[in-house]
C-alpha cells in the first residue's frame, strides 16, 4: 500500500461538520466546555482549538495552575523532556499544531468492497435526522422520536447465546447519529440494536461469535438485573468500583444482548439544559438514537469530584459507551497467561500461533525457530495475491536473529561441518534445515525451497528409514532444529581470510558542556571498571576485543596506551576536513596488558581538559577517525560516541540549527525527520562496507537535530541513548546502567542477513538499523541481542495449502572473539484459501508493531496525516474484509471484530496518538525523531508495552505476595485517590501517588508522615526496612531487569505539575494533542467500517 495515494475521503477526523443540532457534544471527561467547537468527538488530526482551556477526559477538575510550559523551539533544562524523564517522556500541555481537513465519504484502496447484500432491515441508522424541536422535546419530557421500525429481536448480540453484558460505570450511548425509536416506544428489550456492540468471534470456531463481556471493573462479572431497579443505583448490579473523581452518568442504553426484566417506572429528570454556544451530541455509537430507558435510577449520589475547583454545579455529562463492554487488553493478556503460560509451546508444528509476548512460556525447539527469533503477523497465509489484496492483512515476520534467551533454553547449537563448510542448495543457496527432502535412498535431497534436486556429498550421506527420514536426523541440529549455527568456511570471509577479533572505540566530547555537567569525570571512573567486562566467548577468560581511545572538541586527540609506556602519549590531529589516525602501534591495545597506562589515561583526562573554553564540537570527522583506524587495524568494531552539542564547528558534517515547530502539520514537516545533509548516508556506507558499528550517546541542553546525528547509528546498526540536560545527581544511575549493558551485550559483527522463502512469496520490503547496497541482502556492522529486522513479503506466485509456505534467515557474522558464523532460523506457515482460516492465526502484537514501523518511515516522505489516514484506511479494510466474508450476517450497527484482532482498534489509536504521528506542543523535534528511529528496531514485546503502557496498582495486592500485580487499564478513570500505582512503558517508570493515600502506606514507602510531604518528581525510592517498601522496590528492580534500556523512575502526585506528564501515558484516553479515547476511535473504527461496506 502507498503512502503517497491521495488520502482517502472518510469524515469526521477533527473536522468541524454538520451535525445535527441539539446533540450533545462531549467535553473532556464528559464535562462541557463552553467553548468546544461542533466536532462528532474529539480531534484526530490535529487538535481542535477550543479543547485547550479543557483538561483530559476523565478530569472534572480544573488544570493545576502551573500548568505545562508553553512550546518553545529549544527545550530549556526546567522543561521535562524525553531525555530528562527517561526516554520517550512528555509533558501534556496545550498543543498549538494546525487542525488538519479529512475529507468526507469513504473509498477503500484496492478492491472495492461490494455492500452487504444479506443485510436484515432492522436498525436501518440511516432515518431523517431528528429536528432541534424533536431533539429539545427528547430533552425536556424524555419522549422519544423519530421514525425507524422497530427491530425484530435477534438473539444476544447478533448471533450465539444472548448473553448478559453488566455495565461497570452504568455509562452507555443513548443516542446514535443517524436515526430514532417511533414516538413513545421504547426499543425492544433483549435483542441487538444498533449501537456499538463488539461482537468477537472464537479462534476456534469462525462460525461462532463470543460476545465481549469482561467482568466490572475490579469484580465479578454481574448477572443480568431483574426487578426495578433502586433509585441512585446503576444498572448492572450494586455499585461497582466507581473511580473516585468522575461522576457517572445515569446509563440509558442496554449494552449489547443485555437481558432486563422489570415493570417500567417513570424516566428519571434530565440533568442536562443545553449549553449555549455548544451543541449537544453523544459521544459513542452509531445504531438509531433512543431515549432514556425506563426502570433506570439516577447516578451515584455520593460520587466524589476530589481536587475540582468550586464552581457553579455542572450538569450531569452525556451517555457514552461503557469501557467495560469493550475490548479490554488487560482481560486478553491475563487469558493467554492462564490458558498458555503453564505448558512448554512446541514448535513441531506447522503454523501455530506461539502465546502473546505478555506471557511468559518456556519453548521447545522440534523444527521451527522460536517465537524469540521470529514472530509473524499470520501463520496462516492466503494461496492466492488476491485473497491477500482482499484481507489486507500484511504479511511480516518480525525478526531478532541474536535474541537472547532465557537461562532455561539452550542456544542455538554449533554445527562444524570442518573445511567443506554448511551443505546448501546448489541453485537457491538455501541452507541445510529440517524440511529437506532426502530421497533415491538418501543419495539426493530436493530443496524444500525451489524444489531443485541435489546430491549428496559422500561425506554427508546416511540411510534413510522406512518413512523416508534419515536415520540420524535427530543426531544432527540441522536436521531436527528450527534455529542451529553453523561455523563458517574461509569463503564466508572477507577478502578469503579470516577476520582479527573486534576492536572498542571509546571516542568523548570534552567540550566546554561535557566538562561542566561532570560527564566527562563519570564516564572516566566508570570506564576504569567497565574494561574487565567486556563481552567474551564462552568460557575464555578474558576478552579478545582490544580497545582505543579518542577526545575531542573542535580538534581530534588520539592517545597511544602502549603497555611498554610508563604514561599516555596524546596525538592532536587538527586537520578534521581530512581525517587520519597519526598512530597504529600503541591505539588499539589488550585491557589487561595495557592496565596501568589506560587507567592513569582516564584519571588525567577530565583533568587536562578541566579549564577548557572550547564550546564547538565537530562529529562527522570524529566517525571517520573512529572507521580510519578500525580500518588500518583490519578489523571490525564498534565506536561508543558520547556527544554533547549541534556539531557547528568548521568541518565536514557541519549542521545548522533548523528546528522549526511552525513546519508541523503541513507537508513541509516530514523535512523534520529527514537528515540535513547527505554526508552523513555517505559516511554510513562507509562505515557498514569496513564493519564499523556506531552507539551514540547523546546529553543535548538544546536541538541537537537527532534525525541527522542519528543516520550513520542507524545505517550501521547501531544504538542511539539521549539524556537531555543531563545531571550527574540525577541521570547518572541511568546512563550508567545504559553504558555497563551496552559494552557487555553481545555482538554479531560484519554481518549479512539473507530471507529465503519457498516459490510462491519473497521477501519485499525490509525495515530496521541496517544498510542495503542490494534488494536481498540486509548489511549491518552490528547486530545486538536487542534489534530485529522486520520483514515484508507479497506473493509472486500461487501457494499450495498441503506444502505450506517456508522462511529461512540466514545471518553471517563474526562473534567477540573473531570467529566467523552463520546463524540459521527456519520456519514454516500454513497457507488457506479460506479468509476466516487467515484471520484466526493472526497476531495482532506483531501486526502494531509492523504498522508502527510502516508509519514511522511512512513520515519521512509523506505528511504526517496521510500516513495516520493510511493506517486508519488499512485497519478499517482488514476488518470490514472479516465483517463481509467471515462473520454471520448480523445487524450493520454491529461492530464485529475477529478474536485474535479485537485488540487491533486500541492499539491502533495508541500508534496514531503517539508523538511522532501526533506530537503534542511541548514535544521536541529531536525528542520525535529519537523515538522514530528506537521504534524502528524494536521487537514485539517493546513495541507492545511501548504503545500501551502497564499500568500496575501497589497497594491492592496482599504484601507478601511475590507475584507481579494485575495490571489496570492505562485510562485514568482506572485511577483511585487512595491507592499508588506503577507505569511502566519500556522507557519512562511512574509512581503515581493518589491524594488519599492511608498515612501508613506513604510512610512505608517514603518515610514522610503525609502525602503533602512527599517530594515531586522524586527519582529515587528511600531504602526503608518495611515489607511494602521492600516489595515496591524489588517490583521497580523487575520490570528494569525486563527492558533493554533503563527505566528512570519519577514520583507522581495527584494535582501535581507533572501529573500531566503521566497522563500522557494513560492511552484509552482523549490526549491533549488530539488524540481520540479508545472509546471514540473504536465508534470511527465502526462508522469507516460500515462506509466501506455500504
Amino acid at each position: 500500500m502507498n503512502v503517497n495515494q491521495s488520502a482517502p475521503p472518510v469524515p469526521p477526523f477533527g473536522q468541524p461538520q454538520p451535525i445535527y443540532p441539539g446533540y450533545h457534544q462531549s467535553g473532556y471527561g464528559g464535562q462541557p466546555g463552553s467553548t468546544a467547537p461542533p466536532t462528532p468527538y474529539g480531534a484526530y488530526n490535529g487538535p481542535v482549538p477550543g479543547y485547550q482551556q479543557t483538561p483530559p477526559q476523565g478530569m472534572s477538575r480544573a488544570p493545576p495552575s502551573s500548568g505545562a510550559p508553553a512550546s518553545t523551539t529549544q527545550a530549556p533544562c526546567a522543561q521535562p523532556t524525553y531525555g530528562q524523564f527517561g526516554q520517550g517522556d512528555v509533558q501534556n500541555g496545550p498543543s498549538s499544531t494546525v487542525q488538519m481537513q479529512r475529507l468526507p465519504g469513504s473509498q477503500p484502496f484496492g478492491s472495492p468492497l461490494a455492500p452487504v447484500v444479506s443485510q436484515p432491515a432492522v436498525l436501518q441508522p440511516y432515518g431523517p435526522p431528528p429536528t432541534s424541536a424533536q431533539v429539545t422535546t427528547q430533552l425536556a419530557g424524555m419522549q422519544i422520536s423519530g421514525a425507524v421500525a422497530p427491530a425484530p429481536p435477534t438473539s444476544g448480540l447478533g448471533y450465539g447465546p444472548p448473553t448478559s453484558l453488566a455495565s461497570a460505570s452504568g455509562s452507555f450511548p443513548n443516542s446514535g447519529l443517524y436515526g430514532s425509536y417511533p414516538q413513545g416506544q421504547a426499543p425492544p428489550i433483549g435483542q441487538a440494536q444498533g449501537y456499538l456492540g463488539v461482537q468477537t468471534p472464537q479462534r476456534s470456531a469462525p462460525s461462532q461469535a463470543s460476545s465481549f463481556t469482561p467482568p466490572a471493573s475490579g469484580g465479578p462479572r454481574m448477572p443480568s438485573v431483574t426487578g426495578p431497579l433502586l433509585p441512585g443505583q446503576g444498572f448492572g448490579g450494586p455499585p461497582v468500583s466507581q473511580p473516585n473523581h468522575v461522576s457517572s452518568p445515569s446509563p440509558q442504553a442496554l449494552p449489547p444482548g443485555t437481558q432486563m426484566t422489570g415493570p417500567p417506572g417513570p424516566p428519571p429528570p434530565m440533568h442536562s439544559p443545553q449549553q449555549p454556544g455548544y451543541q449537544l451530541q453523544q459521544n459513542g455509537s452509531f445504531g438509531p438514537a433512543r431515549g432514556p430507558q425506563p426502570n433506570y435510577g439516577s447516578p451515584y449520589p455520593g460520587a466524589a469530584t476530589f481536587g475540582s475547583q468550586p464552581g457553579p454545579p455542572q450538569p450531569l455529562p452525556p451517555k457514552r459507551l461503557d469501557p467495560d463492554a469493550i475490548p479490554s487488553p488487560i482481560q486478553v493478556i491475563e487469558d493467554d497467561r492462564n490458558n498458555r503460560g503453564t505448558e512448554p509451546f512446541v514448535t513441531g508444528v506447522r503454523g501455530q500461533v506461539p502465546p502473546l509476548v505478555t506471557t511468559n512460556f518456556l519453548v521447545k525447539d522440534q523444527g521451527n525457530a522460536s517465537p524469540r527469533y521470529i514472530r509473524c503477523t499470520s501463520y496462516n497465509i492466503p494461496c492466492t495475491s488476491d485473497m491477500a489484496k482482499q484481507a489486507q492483512v500484511p504479511l511480516a515476520a518480525v525478526i531478532k536473529p541474536l535474541a537472547r534467551l532465557p537461562p532455561e533454553e539452550a542456544s542455538p547449537y554449533v554445527v562444524d561441518h570442518g573445511e567443506s563448510g554448511p551443505l546448501r542448495c546448489n541453485r537457491c543457496k538455501a541452507y541445510m534445515c529440517p524440511f529437506m527432502q532426502f530421497i533415491e535412498g538418501g543419495r539426493r535431497f530436493q530443496c524444500c525451497f525451489c524444489s531443485c534436486i541435489n546430491d549428496v556429498p559422500p561425506q554427508y550421506f546416511q540411510h534413510l528409514d522406512h518413512t523416508g527420514k534419515r536415520v540420524d536426523a535427530y543426531d544432527r541440529p540441522e536436521l531436527s532444529l528450527g534455529s542451529y549455527e553453523f561455523l563458517a568456511t574461509v569463503d564466508y570471509c572477507k577478502n578469503n581470510k579470516f577476520p582479527s577479533p573486534p576492536a572498542f572505540i571509546f571516542m568523548i566530547d570534552v567540550s566546554y558542556n561535557a566538562i561542566r555537567t561532570g560527564l566527562v569525570r563519570l564516564l572516566c571512573e566508570e570506564l576504569k571498571s567497565l574494561l574487565d567486562f567486556l563481552p567474551r566467548e564462552g568460557g575464555a577468560e578474558e576478552s579478545a576485543i582490544r580497545v582505543g581511545f579518542v577526545t575531542y572538541n573542535k580538534v581530534l586527540h588520539f592517545y597511544n596506551v602502549k603497555s611498554s609506556l610508563a604514561q599516555p602519549q596524546m596525538m592532536v590531529v587538527s586537520d578534521v576536513a581530512d581525517m587520519f589516525v597519526p598512530l597504529l602501534d600503541g591505539f588499539l591495545v589488550n585491557v589487561n596488558e595495557s592496565r596501568a597506562v589506560i587507567t592513569s589515561l582516564l584519571d588525567q583526562i577530565p583533568e587536562m581538559f578541566a579549564d577548557t573554553r572550547e564550546t564547538e564540537t565537530v562529529f562527522a570527522p570524529v566517525i571517520q577517525a573512529g572507521m580510519e583506524a578500525l580500518k588500518a587495524a583490519e578489523c571490525a568494531g564498534k565506536l561508543f560516541l558520547f556527544h554533547t552539542s549541534l556539531p557547528m564547528a568548521e568541518a565536514p558534517g557541519k549542521l545548522k540549527n533548523r528546528d522549526d515547530r511552525k513546519l508541523i502539520n503541513t507537508d513541509k514537516e516530514k523535512t523534520l525527520f529527514q537528515p540535513q545533509t547527505g554526508a552523513y548516508q555517505t559516511l554510513a556506507k562507509e562505515c557498514v562496507a569496513q564493519g564499523c558499528c556506531v552507539d551514540l550517546f547523546l546529553f543535548p541542553n538544546q536541538y541537537v537535530d537527532v534525525a541527522t546525528l542519528s543516520v550513520v547509528p542507524q545505517l550501521t546498526g547501531g544504538s542511539v541513548y539521549k539524556y537531555a540536560c543531563f545531571q550527574v545527581e540525577n541521570d547518572q544511575e541511568r546512563f550508567l546502567s545504559d553504558l555497563r549493558r551496552d559494552v557487555q551485550k553481545v555482538v554479531g559483527f560484519d554481518a549479512v542477513m539473507r530471507v529465503r522463502t519457498s516459490t510462491g512469496i519473497r521477501a519485499v520490503d525490509f525495515f530496521g538499523a541496517f544498510y542495503m547496497s542490494n534488494t536481498t541482502d540486509v548489511e549491518l556492522a552490528g547486530l545486538d541481542g536487542d534489534k530485529t529486522v522486520t520483514v515484508e513479503f507479497k506473493h509472486d506466485d500461487r501457494l499450495n495449502e498441503e506444502s505450506g509456505a517456508l522462511l529461512q534467515c540466514a545471518l553471517l557474522y563474526t562473534s567477540c572473539a573473531g570467529q566467523r558464523r552463520l546463524r540459521i532460523h527456519n520456519l514454516a506457515l500454513n497457507c488457506c484459501t479460506q479468509l476466516a482460516d487467515l484471520y484466526r492465526n493472526c497476531e495482532t502484537d506483531t501486526l502494531i508493531n509492523y504498522m508502527a514501523k510502516f508509519a514511522y518511515r511512512g513520515v519521512l516522505s509523506n505528511p504526517v496525516k496521510a500516513v495516520r489516514d493510511t493506517l486508519i484506511t488499512q485497519c478499517a479494510q482488514i476488518l470490514a474484509c472479516y465483517r463481509k466474508n467471515c462473520a454471520s450476517p448480523s445487524s450493520a450497527g454491529q461492530l464485529i471484530l475477529p478474536e485474535c484482532m479485537k485488540l487491533l482498534p486500541v492499539y491502533l489509536n495508541c500508534v496514531l496518538k503517539s508523538d511522532v504521528l501526533q506530537p503534542g506542543a511541548e514535544v521536541t523535534t529531536d525528542d520525535r525523531a529519537y523515538v522514530r528511529q528506537l521504534v524502528t528496531s524494536m521487537d514485539v514485546a517493546e513495541t507492545n508495552v511501548f504503545f500501551y503502557p502497564r499500568l500496575l496498582p501497589l497497594t491492592k495486592s496482599p504484601i507478601e505476595s511475590t507475584t507481579e500485580p494485575p495490571a489496570v487499564r492505562a485510562s485514568e478513570e482506572r485511577l483511585s485517590n487512595g491507592d499508588v500505582y506503577l507505569l511502566e512503558n519500556g522507557l519512562n517508570l511512574f509512581l503515581w501517588v493518589g491524594a488519599s493515600v492511608q498515612q501508613g502506606v506513604v510512610q512505608s514507602l517514603f518515610s514522610v508522615s503525609s502525602f503533602s510531604q512527599i517530594t515531586s518528581g522524586l527519582s529515587v525510592l528511600p531504602v526503608l526496612d518495611n515489607p511494602l517498601s521492600k516489595k515496591v522496590r524489588d517490583l521497580i528492580d523487575s520490570l528494569r531487569a525486563q527492558r533493554s534500556r533503563y527505566m528512570k523512575l519519577i514520583v507522581v502526585k495527584q494535582e501535581d505539575k507533572l501529573e500531566m506528564l503521566f497522563k500522557h501515558f494513560l492511552v484509552e484516553d482523549k490526549s491533549l494533542s488530539g488524540g481520540a479515547s479508545y472509546v471514540d476511535f473504536l465508534c470511527h473504527m465502526h462508522k469507516e467500517i460500515r462506509q466501506l461496506l455500504s
